[in-house]
């Protein structure tokens, strides 16, 4: 019903409720403009003063001098940030240009470091590029703006100047201290790797001495070395046999010459040596032995030129015939001694020859079948058969001691060679330990030759920099509050607030007003509607009211003309400004 009610309501009720309730409306208003004109003129001004940074690229191509600072633009800023962002920074610039003074009354050192950090502006500006080696593009920091906000124009260009300075001597410090780091770290890799190297040298010098005839490049020369020693050894093998038959072929040769030569007479009678003769006179000696008894001339004569030829020669009979001489003696001894007692001299006699001939057939059996010729071989064909019996001789002796030293020789190859595959595997080892040692010294060392050249790069400032393009400047304006957004929408909300309020104090007012109320009260309609009588009570109520309205509105005017005056800005530039933005807009 409510509803239904409203929704008969014309616009003469809204404008009777408006006329009823315009003395609420327009205090809430002036109120609800003047708290915002208030908010407006006294929230102090934030001053903003902002610097520009460009990163410059290398002055020097890339593709000439690489720069040891490889990280990004946008990554070395945030990094920058951190430094420069720290306590002891901050502290000194808020102590320096005395900040934030009255918040250091009532907050903490860190809540006045925090809205420190977050009265200063960091904004990256990116633009597309493109890589010139891979020809791909992308997006790329070209600069970055730093400013900082404050409530004093004078203290925030200078605060907004000293955090650029930060950056800036930040920006070279890192640089130079980075430059200077990948430098050192490079010395020092180097000095280990020569070290290294050094010691790897020294190992490997030692392997080879040790086993110099084991090494991989002595393996084909060690074979072909145990072919041909072997080859050698076979060789000589073959000869010693060959020279072992020759000297039994000589052997046999010369024991059937005779060292001697035949000499013979002038008649032509043939000369015996005297040995020849010897064999001939003891054969002859057998014979008349058998025909005559021991004391015929004949034997007497050829005994006693037999035992000359034996002096002469030094040969001694037979131990046969002395055997069978000792045999003859015995029995002879023995039928002597049935005879006769042992001291008969004829036993006695036989006694000692029979002794003696022991002694001879005992020392005959000590000596070689034939003594050695007192007498020097003159027979050309004897000299010549022992001369190359001789010759072989010293031939053996030859090849057997070279035979001995190929053996010797030929197991030290076959050491070498057997040893050479864990020698080659250990050597192998030494050497790509080397080898990969000095590549890695190489490569680290041209790193360090480009390492020394970006430190010089960085020195002399040729490497990536940051340039101050466009100063903090001093803040003519502040960039809060918006101080007309301010008082527009104060404006608004007074026009709301005061229209609440008349809707407000309607709803809780409980009088009947108007024929649609009579009709709903009584459920009829009046017969006639009796106009307001105003009395002089009611005119002076009205006059009062509407002085004191207007009173509050003039003052509202001038309060807020004062305020724009004394907080905003003079009346008469305010007054020129507007003159002159109007002759703009007209024209003129």
């Amino acid at each position: 019903m409510k509803i239904m009610e409203e929704q008969e309501k014309s616009i003469q009720d809204y404008l009777a409720v408006i006329s009823r309730r315009k003395a609420a409306i327009i205090i809430t208003m002036l109120i609800v403009f003047l708290v915002g004109m208030i908010t407006a003129f006294v929230w102090p001004p934030t001053y903003r003063s902002s610097a520009t940074i460009l990163i410059k690229e290398q002055e020097i191509p890339t593709t000439l001098v690489r720069s040891t600072v490889t990280s990004f633009a946008s990554q070395r800023i945030q990094t920058i940030s951190q430094s420069v962002m720290t306590r002891p920074n901050l502290l000194e610039i808020i102590n320096k240009y005395n900040l934030y003074v009255e918040d250091r009354k009532r907050k903490t050192t860190e809540e006045i470091l925090e809205k420190m950090r977050e009265d200063i502006g960091l904004n990256m500006i990116s633009a597309d590029v493109m890589d010139p080696i891979t020809g791909r593009s992308g997006v790329a920091t070209i600069a970055f703006t730093l400013s900082y906000e404050g409530n004093h124009p004078a203290s925030t260009q200078k605060v907004a100047g000293e955090l650029t300075s930060l950056y800036l001597a930040e920006n070279l410090k890192t640089r130079k201290d980075k430059a200077a780091e990948t430098y050192s770290f490079l010395t020092d890799e180097t000095t280990k790797l020569e070290n290294r190297i050094t010691e790897s040298a020294k190992i490997l010098a030692v392997f080879k001495e040790q086993n110099s005839d084991s090494l991989p490049s002595m393996s084909s020369m060690n074979l072909a070395l145990l072919n041909r020693t072997e080859s050698e050894l076979d060789s000589v093998d073959s000869d010693l046999r060959a020279l072992k038959e020759r000297q039994f072929y000589l052997q046999s040769q010369l024991e059937q010459i005779n060292p001697l030569t035949n000499m013979r007479s002038a008649t032509g009678e043939s000369i015996l040596d005297p040995s020849s003769r010897l064999k001939a006179l003891e054969s002859e000696y057998v014979s008349l032995s058998a025909k005559y008894s021991d004391l015929h001339p004949d034997i007497v004569k050829v005994k006693r030129e037999i035992d000359g030829l034996r002096q002469y020669t030094g040969q001694h009979a037979d131990i046969q015939q002395q055997a069978k001489i000792l045999t003859q003696k015995r029995s002879e001894y023995a039928a002597i001694k049935e005879k006769y007692s042992a001291s008969h001299p004829d036993v006695s006699s036989l006694k000692s020859e029979v002794d003696e001939l022991e002694k001879k057939i005992a020392l005959l059996q000590l000596q070689p079948e034939k003594n050695v010729m007192k007498l020097q071989p003159d027979n050309p064909a004897y000299i010549s058969v022992q001369t190359q019996l001789k010759t072989v001789e010293t031939d053996i002796k030859s090849n057997a001691l070279r035979k001995k030293r190929l053996d010797k020789k030929l197991i030290e190859i076959e050491e070498r060679v057997s040893k050479s595959p864990q020698v080659e595997k250990e050597y192998m080892v030494l050497v790509r330990e080397q080898t990969n040692t000095l590549a890695r010294f190489q490569d680290i060392k041209a790193r360090q030759m480009e390492a020394e050249i970006g430190q010089e790069l960085e020195k002399e400032r040729k490497g990536e920099s940051f340039i101050l393009i466009d100063p903090a400047q001093y803040p003519e304006k502040p960039v809060s509050p918006n101080r007309v957004a301010i008082i527009f929408l104060s404006l608004i909300f007074s026009f709301a607030a005061g229209l609440g309020v008349a809707i407000l104090k309607e709803a809780m007012d409980g009088s009947v007003r108007g024929v649609f109320g009579v009709n709903k009260i009584l459920t009829a309609a009046p017969l006639a509607v009796i106009p307001v009588i105003y009395n002089t009570y009611d005119l002076v109520n009205k006059r009062r009211v509407n002085r004191i309205v207007a009173g509050s509105v003039a003052g509202s005017i001038i309060t807020v003309l004062l305020m724009i005056h004394f907080f905003w800005t003079p009346l008469d530039v305010l007054w020129f400004k507007s003159i002159r933005k109007a002759e703009n807009v007209m024209g003129v």
